[in-house]
């Protein structure tokens, strides 16, 4: 693709780059500049493939199971003799071998790496719905509070303000369980599926505040300039002006603030199954990879080792790629 020199902008709104190669004028729209300048980021693009690899080995974690000959539930070490002794793998570095690529799970002597793909795809997905339901609660609420104003400001505002109070950490803990005993009796044990849809519910409810304010401020400024001014006159119904002329011009801070989201989300429910209140054995979780190697550590550091590198490298490009596409869409921005 050939470079582009110093951009005009030209009477169709687009805005033209001179081309250096033919010497003539190219109309790009922002959405092209952005994603010509996210491109020539390095670092940005280096990122995105480590995040999409992320989300394609959870996507493709039961064909990584079944290409392995493994799976996340089988005890290896307790039904084959001579993996495990006095609970510990026997082999060192935690058991790893061609058999066994991350080592085994003492104690119960589950496969390492089958458990790590599918605790990741458990959590990702998980981050994933909850980073969508909350960004359209946000965009819902924050460009409506914005727009109309008024009353529908004051009331949203003051729930805004309401949920801002509570300590978000403090609240997922104490709520999750509360939650759960409305939906399930103590007696009976809780459906993985219910569970997980709770984790989505009580993290949503206290998601969306962020974002929506920083919305609500957006749209409260646009809504007096002129193109709005004159879709009004023009007779354009509220609907019409909020889809067609107030969020394009808000995507940007959409983008960025939903690249900070979904780590944060990462880790807090990494968080609530570490405190147990997350997802519960069986099934493959992060968080709960860190929960039992706080009690291998001491006799096998390496059961925490691929867990704790995969999640430092997974919230370190996503933040990056945050910082990339901020950076994309505002280039007089200094890293």
């Amino acid at each position: 693709m050939a470079n582009s020199g110093t951009p005009e902008l030209g009477p169709d709104g687009l805005i033209k780059e001179k081309d250096r190669k033919s010497g003539a004028l190219v109309g790009r729209s922002p959405g092209q500049l952005m994603w010509m300048r996210f491109r020539r980021d390095r670092t940005g693009v280096i990122s995105a493939c480590v995040v999409i690899a992320f989300f394609l080995i959870g996507l493709l974690a039961p064909v990584i199971s079944k290409l392995y000959g493994k799976d996340p539930y089988t005890r290896y070490g307790q039904i084959t003799p001579g993996l495990l002794v006095n609970g510990y793998p026997a082999q060192p570095n935690g058991g790893i071998s061609s058999e066994f690529w991350f080592g085994i799970e003492p104690t119960l002597g589950r496969d390492v790496f089958t458990q790590l793909i599918f605790g990741i795809r458990n959590t990702l997905f998980l981050a994933l719905a909850i980073t969508v339901v909350s960004v359209l609660t946000a965009i819902i609420l924050g460009v409506a509070a914005g727009y109309f104003g008024g009353r529908t400001d004051y009331f949203i505002g003051r729930l805004i303000d309401l949920l801002m109070a509570f300590p978000n950490q403090l609240f997922f803990v104490a709520f999750v369980p509360v939650v759960s005993a409305i939906f399930v009796a103590p007696e009976d044990a809780m459906p993985t599926w219910l569970r997980a849809l709770i984790i989505i519910l009580v993290m949503w409810v206290l998601g969306w505040m962020a974002l929506a304010r920083l919305l609500r401020g957006a749209v409260l400024s646009l809504r007096e300039r002129e193109f709005v001014e004159a879709a009004k006159v023009s007779g354009a119904s509220p609907a019409r002006i909020i889809r067609r002329e107030l969020l394009p011009n808000v995507m940007t801070p959409i983008l960025v603030q939903t690249t900070y989201m979904l780590p944060g989300f990462v880790t807090s429910i990494a968080g609530l199954s570490f405190l147990g209140v997350g997802l519960v054995e069986p099934t493959p979780d992060w968080g709960r990879m860190f929960a039992n190697a706080a009690e291998y550590y001491r006799n096998d550091i390496t059961y925490l080792f691929f867990p704790g590198v995969a999640m430092v490298i997974f919230i370190v490009a996503f933040n990056l790629l945050g910082d990339s596409v901020r950076d994309a869409f505002d280039p007089k921005r200094a890293r």
